[in-house]
């Protein structure tokens, strides 16, 4: 991890918070020995699992580096209730719990129950935004002193589990490394650059694009309490970043509030801004193009990957909307169900291999089998790649609409729907049907002060879109349910609107 932040300028800043003085590069490096040191002294070592529950913010992401350099990371997100805890904490075989000052509920009552140690995260007043002390009682013997070596795990992370149960992801700090120089590399970050992050830090997408790729370039990186609409432009105000990354949902939400902060995107000093975690609708990217005046460059990752795997490219190089652009690290194919390699142009799988992508899932010899069939590692999204190599996802395979034996894209239909003047969000989801198997619906966001009736949409579907392609039912929404991390969620969905009993279409 030392050697990941040897780039950085010892009086450099490295990682700030809006209205607080920065923590240096030479900061963070004496932070990063005193905090392997202490954990030692407790009795962690290398490979010891570290559960984390911090609210978002530079202590989190100076926590999660320093303690990735001697030992294993488990963030977890703080708005989890108790009985999730319970199953992750227990899940993970953490050997220690870190809390703030101000403790989380919760989490420490959880942790009591299964005999977890907490240790307590102390920031002194008028430290720079990231310093901190731990303190508690010791939890053992170390039985591996030191800095961890590339192939010692140092972070865990859970699937989704939106279909089955939560698989545990062990990323080494080799995988890391690779993942963060492969952003650094993607996006030419310089020390001159400045993230703004406002990701969640329970996420691969802000630990590691926004974070580790930020610090191993020498940048800084500005960490705020979460994302937040209503203050994004005074912390860009106050930040004066060269980028931000986000979910689509997030850049549109600021997309939203722009015009009523024409100021602060007329002062912004965007060089770009990046795009992951969902597929951007081609719409989006090309508003925030002609609001930011910057280019948009949407990226492809998952946890699996430590986070990225393809993304479109910075000028003078193409950026082509609706892609998620070449293979941007790992080596990148499309697969048939055999594992035949196909060309340019076919559906099939996505499959990656490199030096980000994790040796295996934990425990789950079923879903190694699955996902690391043929040499590769699967994705489990479908897609294509056209003669330059850019990749283009059709969807999750688990999300692909089976409309009696018709196979359909629910990106496809997004992108459809978005081309629409009223609507504002959509999101494409499959919904039971008697007959049929799967029936296609929407969820849909019309734009503030415009009107559309179900008919109307359902029309302009029709000119663009095959007849079994088109929605058969639309759900319109003051907001469509998101995950923690702001993606909009598919799987699932029918059954939170009300949708989830098959039924003949009326």
């Amino acid at each position: 991890m030392l050697e990941l932040l040897g780039r950085g300028a010892p009086a450099d800043p490295a990682i700030g918070a809006p209205d607080r003085p920065s923590l240096s590069f030479a900061g963070l490096g004496e932070l990063v020995a005193a905090t392997v040191s202490a954990l030692n002294a407790l009795g962690i070592g290398r490979g010891d699992r570290v559960a984390i529950v911090l609210p978002n913010g530079p202590e989190m992401a100076a926590c999660f580096v320093a303690v990735a350099a001697g030992a294993t990371t488990a963030p977890l997100n703080p708005a989890y209730r108790a009985d999730e805890l319970e199953f992750y904490l227990n899940d993970l075989g953490a050997k220690a719990l870190i809390v703030d000052a101000a403790g989380h509920e919760a989490a420490e009552a959880v942790a009591a129950k299964l005999g977890i140690p907490v240790l307590r995260l102390r920031v002194a007043d008028g430290a720079p935004a990231g310093a901190f002390t731990l303190e508690g009682e010791a939890v053992g013997t170390t039985e591996r002193r030191g800095y961890s070596n590339d192939d010692d795990i140092a972070l865990v992370l859970h699937t989704s589990g939106t279909t089955s149960r939560p698989k545990i992801v062990p990323l080494s700090l080799g995988n890391v490394k690779a993942s963060a120089r492969h952003i650094r590399e993607t996006l030419a970050l310089t020390p001159g650059d400045c993230c703004l992050n406002i990701m969640p830090l329970f996420h691969i997408h802000g630990l590691i694009a926004a974070v580790l790729s930020s610090l191993s370039a020498g940048a800084s990186v500005v960490c705020t309490p979460g994302f937040n609409a209503l203050k994004f432009f005074a912390w860009m105000d106050a930040a004066g970043p060269s980028w931000y990354t986000a979910v689509p949902t997030m850049h549109q939400a600021i997309l939203a509030r722009a015009p009523r902060n024409q100021d602060s995107v007329d002062k912004a000093k965007l060089r770009f801004i990046r795009s992951s975690s969902a597929s951007l609708p081609a719409q989006v990217m090309s508003e925030l193009e002609a609001a930011f005046g910057c280019p948009v460059i949407e990226s492809y990752g998952m946890t699996e990957a430590a986070h990225q795997m393809a993304s479109n490219l910075l000028p003078p190089g193409q950026r082509k909307p609706g892609s998620v652009g070449p293979a941007a690290g790992p080596e990148v194919a499309i697969l048939s169900q055999d594992g035949t390699v196909l060309p340019a142009g076919a559906v099939g799988e996505i499959c990656i291999r490199g030096p980000n992508v994790t040796k295996g899932y934990e425990n789950n010899d079923k879903a190694n089998a699955e996902a690391f069939a043929h040499g590769w590692f699967h994705t489990g999204d479908q897609g294509t790649m056209d003669e330059d190599g850019f990749v283009r996802l059709t969807g999750r395979l688990k999300e692909i609409i089976n409309r009696g034996g018709e196979k359909i894209s629910p990106l496809e239909v997004d992108d459809v729907l978005m081309d629409h003047p009223a609507v504002q969000q959509v999101v494409t989801f499959a919904m039971p049907h008697d007959k049929l198997g799967e029936e296609v619906a929407a969820a849909v966001v019309l734009r503030e002060g415009m009107n559309a009736t179900e008919r109307e949409i359902r029309d302009f579907c029709a000119t663009k879109l095959a007849d079994f392609k088109v929605p058969r039912r639309l759900v319109f929404l003051d907001e469509i349910p998101k995950g923690a991390t702001g993606k909009l969620q598919r799987i699932g969905l029918a059954d939170k609107l009300g949708l989830g009993k098959a039924a003949a279409p009326a």
